[in-house]
């Protein structure tokens, strides 16, 4: 077991309705994330660790491409079974840093931001070298990731806003020395205006450390870009779609 926090069964109920309202599952953000992979994937198959509930490994699947997913909490992997059974899309529950499935991949994808979830560096250095050990030769591993928004920190100041709206109030908190960020969220209820509090801890990562990481693992850097759209990746850039192929 790592050191990522589970996910509860009331935030697995609530979260296809929330990803809904951020527009994450709308066609918009998924036409091009399912393009991207796809093509990488080509004619063989995908493995998605941290499937959730299968927001963009279902409609992968349905592209025809065979998707396997692991996933550590078994409320998230019961939501996405109401979706599509075990023979169609299988799923294991475990931890994407150490868990094992059969078979090879020509693709092996981690989406919005998840590699965080593992809170050690040790540990994300193992998500490499599960990801490699999974692929087959050429193959590729993709992470799509947040660029720390440091820059935005003042002298003093510890939080940085990425939300403020009617409905929900974000803010990141930062311990600089340990490398970790306290996501915030005040979601207001419609019904009575009342305010839902969470949070979850991750370990951010810059581009650079993640490259060594691959290198560790047996990976090699292919290609990395702004959005799965393609837009080149910039000092700008608040994000970014990070490929790295296992050389035949």
């Amino acid at each position: 077991m790592t050191s990522s926090e589970l996910w509860t069964r009331e935030t697995a109920d609530r979260y296809d309705a929330e990803e809904t309202e951020t527009g994450m599952a709308s066609a918009a953000v998924l036409g091009p994330t399912l393009d991207f992979l796809a093509e990488l994937a080509g004619d063989g198959r995908a493995l998605e660790f941290a499937i959730g509930t299968g927001r963009v490994g279902v409609p992968l699947r349905e592209r025809g491409v065979p998707v396997v997913g692991i996933e550590l909490s078994e409320h998230m992997a019961a939501v996405l079974r109401r979706k599509v059974d075990e023979a169609t899309l299988p799923v294991t529950l475990g931890d994407m840093a150490t868990t094992v499935v059969p078979g090879e991949f020509t693709l092996v994808y981690l989406v919005y931001n998840t590699i965080t979830n593992l809170l050690t560096q040790d540990e994300q250095v193992e998500c490499f070298r599960n990801a490699a050990r999974h692929l087959s030769p050429g193959g590729r591993f993709v992470i799509e990731l947040g660029v720390p928004p440091l820059r935005y920190l003042p002298p003093g100041q510890v939080a940085v806003p990425f939300d403020v709206s009617e409905r929900h109030l974000g803010f990141d908190t930062f311990d600089l020395v340990e490398q970790v960020l306290v996501s915030n969220h005040f979601t207001r209820d419609p019904a009575d205006g009342t305010y839902r509090r969470d949070n979850s801890r991750h370990r951010y990562a810059w581009p650079a450390e993640l490259d060594l990481m691959a290198r560790i693992a047996g990976l090699e850097c292919e290609r990395r870009v702004g959005d799965w759209d393609g837009t080149p990746f910039t000092q700008d850039s608040p994000k970014h779609i990070s490929v790295w192929r296992k050389p035949t």
